[in-house]
């Protein structure tokens, strides 16, 4: 999930992290079906034809994905900038708009990800996780699509902005949220 949407290595970049094994999605793709893995060496020769274990699939090695994936690559680095503010703007704006409305709420991103808490301060564990006021959440979230924003439909999801927003769709959700937050 934190593929790309954090930082161009991923979140095991972003935070030093040296795994045993990657995997990314279809985000490697440019939204066509590729996925890619990798590690180690020592795990990586298991994988034939150097070692026993068998890796193949229907798309395996499709030219049309692996050039979409190859571009995707090329276009990516200068957008997490633009991306990372407008995800931070958005953030900040519904802490606002929530506070202004009186809800208790708290919000977090990192990258493109974000996550919206219906608590005073963002979740630390899961025992916090589950303290958040899920109900309330749903009523946003209803709201929300009432005024036109879809968000991720559970209050255990996180939300991702994209290249494509840009300050007028940030405006739009504010204002979203802001008749929301009062309706709950």
């Amino acid at each position: 999930m934190t593929g790309f949407r954090v930082a161009p290595g991923g979140a095991q970049a972003r935070y030093g992290v040296k795994p045993d094994l990657t995997t990314l999605g279809k985000v490697i793709g440019g939204g066509l079906p590729l996925g890619a893995f990798g590690g180690r060496r020592d795990i990586m020769e298991k994988i034939a034809p150097l070692g026993p274990v068998y890796q193949a699939g229907t798309l395996s090695g499709n030219p049309i994905a692996v050039a979409a994936g190859l571009a995707t690559l090329k276009v990516l680095p200068p957008l997490y900038e633009k991306v990372e503010a407008t995800t931070r703007a958005l953030v900040a704006g519904l802490t606002a708009e929530a506070k202004k409305a009186k809800v208790k709420f708290s919000a977090q991103s990192i990258g493109s990800m974000f996550g919206i808490y219906f608590r005073d301060t963002p979740p630390a564990s899961f025992a916090e996780v589950m303290q958040c006021d899920r109900e309330r959440f749903n009523r946003f979230f209803h709201e929300m699509l009432a005024q036109g924003v879809y968000l991720a439909p559970s209050a255990y999801e996180a939300g991702f902005v994209s290249a494509a927003h840009g300050a007028a769709e940030i405006d739009a959700t504010l204002a979203a949220a802001r008749a929301s937050f009062k309706k709950i």
